[in-house]
């Protein structure tokens, strides 16, 4: 289901952001909702996405889910109504790929915890995950990836 982890240093960059604070169960209600109004923002600017749609997570709450939805951008992208300037995350992570349907997402995510728990790594809170391949490349779930993160310590 998952790949093996790998530590990885990343580098922030541009990114038009929808910042979302909701109870757990309404994330597939407002999910897909928010990124149609981020590419809509984009579009209606002249824009392409310069990557794939991630969800950046800021804590780990068990019933609340506070995250910001975002998409990568480049050229001259200006905030509109919801759709803020932000930035893709940012420095040191532990990452892994899952491979299949995003109903596998939480059986995934704590085998990931998992595996960062028994290789002694201290996480910073924050996590993410970037929808690589989804539902635009196909119908066939099997062949769809999220690529996983967690922010380690410094």
């Amino acid at each position: 289901m998952i790949e093996p982890p790998s530590i990885v240093n990343l580098t922030g960059q541009p990114a038009a952001v929808i910042r979302l604070t909701i109870p757990r169960h309404e994330i597939s209600n407002a999910m897909g909702p928010a990124i149609g109004e981020l590419i809509a923002c984009l579009a209606g600017q002249g824009l392409m996405p310069a990557g794939a749609v991630y969800a950046h997570h800021f804590r780990l709450d068990p019933d609340v889910f506070d995250f910001e939805v975002g998409v990568p951008v480049t050229g001259d992208f200006e905030p509109e109504g919801r759709v803020l300037a932000g930035s893709t995350p940012s420095g040191k992570a532990v990452m892994t790929t899952l491979h299949g349907p995003y109903d596998g997402l939480p059986e995934g995510w704590g085998e990931f915890h998992q595996r960062i728990l028994s290789a002694g790594m201290h996480l910073a809170g924050n996590f993410w995950e970037i929808y690589a391949r989804g539902p635009e490349s196909g119908t066939d779930p099997s062949h769809w990836r999220t690529e996983l993160y967690m922010a380690l310590e410094s």
